[in-house]
């Protein structure tokens, strides 16, 4: 993948129009319009650093030297290792999640995630999670509500906001996308539901 299709690929990823990516940046829409299709291919590195800090992401990811890392709030980028990819995560309807491991390099700075799982569908793009992009997970049986959490609904798997509400026994799994609507779970149905970790940071594909 050329730069200019990197670039497009990250400001579509982001929500960035031409306009807005161009107003960041202090150019026009059309000089946009050139980075990605390549008619300018010796982008000032100011420009190429201000983007990757745009996107979340390094200059050596945006230039495509590294697979690109995200990082979520709060959290540290990675540094390298291998952590064990447990199949597959709901951004959805809850799925079953195959635990089939296979080990990924990583960056890891400081933030300890136990395994990471493959996203499927959209349901959590507001967080900047895709479908197919990798999920790290801190293996944990409680978040704080307001953490998105890998929950575990009678052996399907699903990741999501968690709130939750001991005194009204009310579990709410919150989607980061207006399509879709809180999964509510009350009293009793409670007892099929479990957190099984936290997800700490994410990695996107170009």
């Amino acid at each position: 993948m050329e730069l200019g299709e990197r670039i497009r690929y990250f400001r579509r990823k982001c929500g960035y129009s031409m306009e807005a990516l161009g107003e960041a940046l202090g150019v026009s829409r059309q000089t946009v319009h050139r980075y990605e299709s390549g008619v300018i291919e010796n982008i000032p590195r100011a420009k190429i650093l201000r983007m990757a800090e745009l996107f979340g992401t390094t200059s050596a990811g945006l230039l495509g030297f590294e697979d690109p890392i995200f990082e979520m709030d709060g959290v540290m980028p990675l540094r390298r290792r291998r952590i064990p990819l447990l199949g597959e995560i709901a951004c959805g309807t809850p799925i079953y999640a195959d635990e089939q491991v296979e080990s990924y390099a990583v960056e890891d700075d400081g933030v300890h995630a136990d395994f990471c799982l493959r996203a499927r569908g959209d349901s959590m793009t507001g967080a900047r999670i895709f479908d197919g992009d990798l999920v790290f997970v801190r293996a944990c049986s409680t978040v704080e509500n307001g953490e998105i959490g890998v929950v575990v609904i009678e052996d399907e798997a699903t990741l999501k906001r968690v709130y939750y509400y001991p005194e009204k026994e009310k579990l709410v799994l919150l989607p980061e996308n207006a399509a879709y609507e809180p999964l509510v779970y009350l009293g009793a149905e409670l007892e099929g539901i479990k957190i099984i970790g936290k997800a700490v940071a994410f990695q996107g594909r170009l």
